[in-house]
Parts: C-alpha cells; sequence; structure tokens
C-alpha cells in the first residue's frame, strides 16, 4: 500500500517538472489509444478510458490531443497498436516490483526492462513470480491541504471505498474497481481535490525497506518510471515517513 500512495506524494513534489510532463502526455496517449481500442470510444461506457482521459485532463493535456489519441484507438483515424506486457521482478531488499508497459515492439521492451533491472540493482523475474501479491483496485490520492480527515473518511466510505489511510502528507482511498468513479463522484460532490486517481495493483502485504536501500530501490523504480513503454510501476515497499523524507530531500 504505502508503496503506492507514498510515491505517488513524492513524484508530485519532485523537480523535472516540463520533462515528466512530456512524459505523462506520451504516456497518457498510449493508454487512451489502447482503452478506446479496447472498450471503445465512448468515455461514459469505458471506465479504462474515463480514468485516463480523466488524467488527461487533471494534467492539462489539450482536448484536441485526447480526442485524436481515442480515434486512432477506434480506428478513425491510422495509428499504432500498443501491446500491453506486463513484467515482474525484485528490488533492493526484496521490494516485489510489477510493471505494466504499452508496446509496439515487445521485444526491445523486455531487452530495456531488463537492462534497468540489472542496472539498478534488481532482477527481472518470470511471470507470475510477483503478481500473486498484488490485486486490481482503485486508488485516489488526496493531499492533506486539500480537505480535513474526517470529510475524506465519510465521502469515500459512502461512496464504497475499501479503506482510506493516513500518509505524512496525504489520504490515500483504496476502493473495489467498480467503485473508482463513484467515490470521485462524492469526493468531487464535497469539493475534494485529489492528486491523483488511478487504477493500480496494491499489494496485501508490504516489506519493510531500510534507509540504505531506500535510494536504490526509489532509484530502480523512477528509471522504470522514465522508460517511454512503461506506463506504472506497482511496488510493496514500505519507507519509513522521516527516512523517505531524507532520502527525496533535493531530488
Amino acid at each position: 500500500m504505502s508503496g503506492h500512495s507514498k510515491w505517488s506524494t513524492i513524484k508530485h513534489k519532485k523537480g523535472k517538472a516540463d520533462a515528466a510532463r512530456g512524459r505523462a502526455f506520451s504516456k497518457l496517449i498510449r493508454e487512451i489509444t489502447t482503452a478506446a481500442r479496447i472498450g471503445g470510444g465512448d468515455p461514459a461506457g469505458n471506465p479504462r478510458l474515463r480514468t485516463a482521459v480523466d488524467s488527461a485532463k487533471a494534467i492539462n493535456m489539450p482536448a484536441e490531443n485526447v480526442e485524436r489519441a481515442i480515434k486512432k484507438g477506434t480506428g478513425e483515424l491510422p495509428g499504432v497498436t500498443y501491446e500491453e506486457v506486463t513484467y515482474e521482478g525484485y528490488a533492493q531488499g526484496g521490494v516485489a516490483l510489477m510493471v505494466r508497459a504499452l508496446t509496439d515492439n515487445k521485444n526491445r521492451s523486455t531487452a530495456e526492462i531488463r537492462h534497468v533491472f540489472d542496472k539498478y540493482g534488481g532482477s527481472m523475474g518470470s511471470a507470475g513470480c510477483v503478481a500473486w501479491q498484488f490485486k486490481p483496485q482503485g486508488l485516489i490520492v488526496v493531499s492533506k491541504d486539500k480537505s480535513d480527515e474526517d470529510s475524506v473518511l465519510t465521502a469515500a466510505l459512502e461512496a464504497g471505498a475499501d479503506d482510506v489511510q493516513t500518509e505524512a502528507s496525504a489520504f490515500s482511498i483504496v476502493t473495489p474497481l467498480d467503485k473508482l468513479e463513484a467515490v470521485k463522484k462524492q469526493l468531487k460532490a464535497a469539493n475534494i481535490e485529489w492528486e491523483s486517481a488511478d487504477l493500480t495493483q496494491i499489494a496485501a502485504n508490504t516489506v519493510p525497506v531500510s534507509e540504505a536501500d531506500a535510494p536504490r530501490v526509489l532509484k530502480l523504480i523512477e528509471m522504470l518510471e522514465e522508460l517511454e513503454e512503461v506506463q506504472q510501476v506497482y511496488a510493496n515497499f514500505d519507507i519509513a515517513d522521516d527516512v523517505l523524507e531524507r532520502v527525496t530531500a533535493g531530488a
């Protein structure tokens, strides 16, 4: 759990904003195109597409970019067909990682992802080696400066959330996949803004990470996320808040 919410919060504070925004555009265009190809071009009837479109709006992606990506997915415009591939492996300290990629060249992506695992102290494993630890769920992160705990708890749980966890600087709302949109709607009705709202994979148990191992774990995840084909990296690490602050200070 902590591996998702804490890392999500840290990423919002990190620098390199322009480069990160450019990568986010590219990744979301792939996701929108793929979601439209699989489930159709109407966000109202395609939850995966709706989530991707909402994420695009949250980072101010131009509407014409979104529409073009949808049309490429539905075949109204020519475009690349991306294959969805999941890679599994481990970071320092036995932290389990799942890497979801959308690629037009699986062999190239496999080689690039394996290289990053090897270079930054991880090891890529075989299919199924860590997937059993993760469950598909929705995750909404609300910064503490956007609302108070009681308001978030009330809105989230009334709409069907499974859990609300309090981190150092944010509230993490875990939902069943089919309740993500309902929880977002309830938060919006309560005038509560969120930092991110995603379909994700959450581990049932976390692995404590020492201050010595934390920089290597986070660096591996960051470098995997910088690959163009990688959409998300899911992890089961738990790094203490004070350690996380020290490790990421000045990053």
